[in-house]
């Protein structure tokens, strides 16, 4: 039997939604691998070693992949709000504007993943 049109739109959209989360963490793992300076002063100013940028990196990487892949999107968007929510705390900068626009994204950003591991799975979606 053949999805209806709707089933095939609301599908090809929550594929590319993915994809656009991904990429947020995608590039968070290049980021960290080609100029880990700045993630090794943040870990350090809460006193986690410097050589934790690394984990951090594949954790990004493997996110990103999670996302893509479909697979597991429940638990994956729920860990993953998390780790938005908890990585905002290095933003928050009152005093920065830019800093605190990063803050207020990371917090949207946790809210469309709770909203992705909310929403039961699609059908065909992997």
């Amino acid at each position: 039997m053949q999805p209806a049109a709707t089933d095939r739109f609301a599908l090809w959209v929550h594929r590319l939604g993915r994809l656009c989360l991904a990429m947020l963490f995608f590039l968070g793992a290049v980021q960290k691998v080609a100029d880990p300076a700045p993630v090794v002063q943040m870990l350090g100013s809460v006193g986690l070693a410097p050589s934790f940028v690394w984990p951090v990196a594949a954790f990004n990487l493997l996110a990103g992949l999670a996302l893509v892949s479909g697979r597991f999107l429940r638990p994956v968007g729920l860990v993953l709000a998390a780790y938005c929510m908890v990585t905002s705390y290095f933003h928050f900068i009152p005093d920065d504007g830019w800093q605190m626009s990063i803050f207020v994204k990371n917090w949207a950003i946790a809210g469309g993943l709770l909203c992705l591991a909310a929403q039961p799975p699609l059908r065909a979606d992997a």
